[in-house]
């Protein structure tokens, strides 16, 4: 990876991105694609489309969504302490001992999450697992009045933000989930303006994901895609506690994963996973039997519908302060979406 693609990656990974506020992510990627797309546009949902030759009959979309779990500020109490609901799906107990940043109007505030010391505790205090409404985020305010200057009603909040190298090219970080779909379907419009394809191709850093695959829906239905693959993370399985029997043996560094089951088009499949063959990219395999959680759960159903693949970035523990890819991983995706566009002409059929 070189310093600009590592650069970029960073630069996502220190802009907040809560689902409906992804504002300052997308700057992000707008920054970043303008220099090499054909066509930027950002729609009214807020979804980010940079795309090369979009003028072409036949189009590819890829879908990386650029949001992430967090926290709403719900209510600010007389002694300055914030109270917050959940945005996506949240395990409460990564929550704790956490510093956190409120996103106000005048920037970042930092504050943290935490609960009364253990010595404190009664024991079955100490059993239990406690609910948001029991959690507070504390900004170091003297009273109401003083956090009431810098916080406002439903500003959002994240976990400290921040990029962490780790040994053997893997690297940790809030946020990934996913970040790193977002970098992968950039990175691959960026080789694609390298070596033009003969496809249109529109890489859509897609919002509210972890609410409902809305800005997949949206982008879909105006980009109008014949074909449209969706870059998400994946539940690594490398780990202690994982059972590889319920969700595949997947390794972070062992290559992006590509789907197959009802989401995925058979002829998309097949297509990857030769391209990746041929080239030697490293790529692993999985099943998902149930409904995808992700973009292409929404891009499947599009309009008419749309031949649809997923390609995942094996990511250990997830909705966490501390995910951990590989960045040859996402190296490796990024080259496959685009290998795949340029082995599209005009007699490939994608029917099942």
């Amino acid at each position: 990876m070189d310093a600009q693609s590592l650069d970029f990656l960073k630069n996502l990974l220190h802009a907040p991105a809560p689902s409906g506020y992804e504002g300052p992510i997308q700057e992000v990627v707008r920054e970043y694609v303008g220099s090499f797309a054909d066509e930027v546009t950002t729609d009214l949902h807020g979804n980010v489309i940079a795309a090369i030759n979009p003028d072409a009959k036949r189009r590819v979309m890829f879908a990386g969504h650029c949001d992430q779990i967090g926290l709403l500020v719900q209510h600010i109490d007389d002694d300055g302490y914030l109270w917050a609901n959940l945005i996506g799906g949240w395990d409460i107990q990564m929550l704790l001992g956490q510093n956190m940043q409120v996103h106000t109007a005048s920037g970042p505030v930092h504050g943290v999450i935490a609960r009364k010391a253990i010595h404190l505790l009664t024991p079955e205090e100490r059993k239990s697992v406690p609910e948001i409404k029991d959690l507070w985020i504390d900004i170091g305010a003297k009273n109401g009045d003083e956090a009431r200057e810098l916080v406002a009603i439903g500003d959002p909040v994240t976990f400290e933000l921040g990029f962490r190298p780790m040994l053997n090219q893997l690297a940790s970080a809030p946020g990934m989930d996913n970040r790193v779909g977002v970098w992968v379907v950039m990175e691959a419009l960026r080789q694609l303006s390298e070596k033009k394809p003969e496809v249109g191709v529109f890489s859509v850093s897609t919002v509210q994901e972890e609410i409902g695959l809305r800005g997949a829906k949206t982008s879909a239905y105006s980009i109008q895609p014949e074909v449209g693959i969706a870059v998400d993370v994946t539940h690594a399985t490398d780990c202690p506690t994982v059972s590889k029997k319920e969700n595949g043996d997947i390794k972070v560094g062992g290559g992006p994963v590509v789907y197959r089951g009802p989401n995925v088009n058979p002829v998309v499949f097949s297509s990857l996973t030769q391209l990746a063959n041929e080239t030697e990219i490293a790529c692993q395999i999985n099943g998902i039997a149930r409904p995808a959680g992700n973009d292409a759960n929404a891009m499947q159903l599009n309009q008419a519908g749309m031949a649809t693949g997923i390609v995942a970035i094996p990511n250990r523990y997830m909705h966490s302060p501390v995910e951990v890819i590989s960045l040859e991983d996402i190296d490796n995706a990024a080259t496959l979406l685009a290998t795949f566009c340029r082995s599209i002409d005009e007699t490939t059929d994608f029917t099942p």
